[in-house]
């Protein structure tokens, strides 16, 4: 992670003394323009739960799984805006929480118990996503672009329970795992402070009572939301440097007991990060 951190602003230092671009006409306004953005810091777990059968308790794993730390963060997106107002984005956002903490008393999963000193637990929810904004607003203060998202999840949870006969050999193991289309409203919006410092929020969302919309063939009730709020600096004409606090949670119930699943994971991350503008 801090490997990451200087590796952003090291770019940022030696591209800053480069001598600023002079400003847009109105051609170069309708000339393409890609926005490379990476960002990189810490997450932290809110609440996060899971059940997968009607018998079992549910998990609390920023209680009993080891999710109490800070975990590792980092995102990478690049867009593409065409005539000012279209944008094209794409996003890759790795989200792999891994723990092992001491295993929980009659802990069952899917109606199997686990027996043993330890439980590994693995969390893996890596994304990728397409955006597509148009400009609305767009004056020396103000910037609202809307649009929608696709999002493509690809979830990975297991489980595996540790021996306490002195050996790491297994006692116990579930893995549940999938791969689904997600679709998504998406509102991203800037405030200029002054000519080089800015506010600017970014928000993905759904609520989706229908089954098809969550990749499932029995009724799920599903969620997502990805919102940060960033104040940002501009470096020069061609780059910007911010700081980014971001909420990521969301997750699906479904209680059909032949598919039953409620997974519900709430998180904060704290990110610094860079933008570069190519013309």
């Amino acid at each position: 992670m801090k490997t990451a951190v200087i590796a952003i602003f090291l770019c940022v230092l030696v591209l800053s003394l480069s001598t600023p671009p002079a400003a847009a006409s109105e051609a170069d306004l309708a000339r393409p323009v890609v926005r490379l953005v990476g960002e990189a810091g810490f997450l932290g777990v809110i609440d996060h739960r899971i059940r997968f059968a009607e018998g079992d308790s549910t998990f609390r794993y920023h209680e009993d799984g080891g999710q109490d730390v800070l975990f590792p963060f980092a995102r990478l997106s690049a867009e593409l805006t065409l005539q000012h107002r279209h944008t094209v984005v794409f996003l890759y956002q790795p989200l792999e929480l891994e723990t092992r903490a001491k295993m929980p008393s009659e802990f069952t999963v899917d109606g199997v118990p686990f027996k043993g000193d330890s439980l590994l637990s693995l969390y893996s929810f890596p994304f990728y996503r397409l955006s597509y904004l148009y400009l609305f607003i767009d004056d020396d203060r103000w910037r609202l672009d809307a649009g929608v998202s696709l999002q493509i999840r690809n979830a990975n949870i297991e489980f595996e329970a540790r021996g306490g006969d002195g050996t790491d050999g297994p006692a116990g193991y579930y893995r549940s795992a999938g791969v689904g289309p997600v679709p998504l409203l998406k509102l991203k919006a800037r405030y200029n402070l002054t000519r080089d410092f800015y506010l600017e929020t970014e928000i993905d969302g759904i609520y989706a009572p229908i089954s098809y919309l969550n990749g499932s063939d029995n009724e799920t009730t599903g969620a997502l939301l990805d919102a940060s709020l960033r104040g940002g600096y501009r470096v020069t004409e061609s780059i910007e440097t911010f700081i980014n606090l971001r909420y990521l949670g969301g997750g699906a119930a479904n209680t059909d007991p032949s598919d039953y699943t409620v997974n519900w994971l709430h998180t904060y991350s704290l990110s610094l990060g860079a933008a570069v503008l190519i013309r």
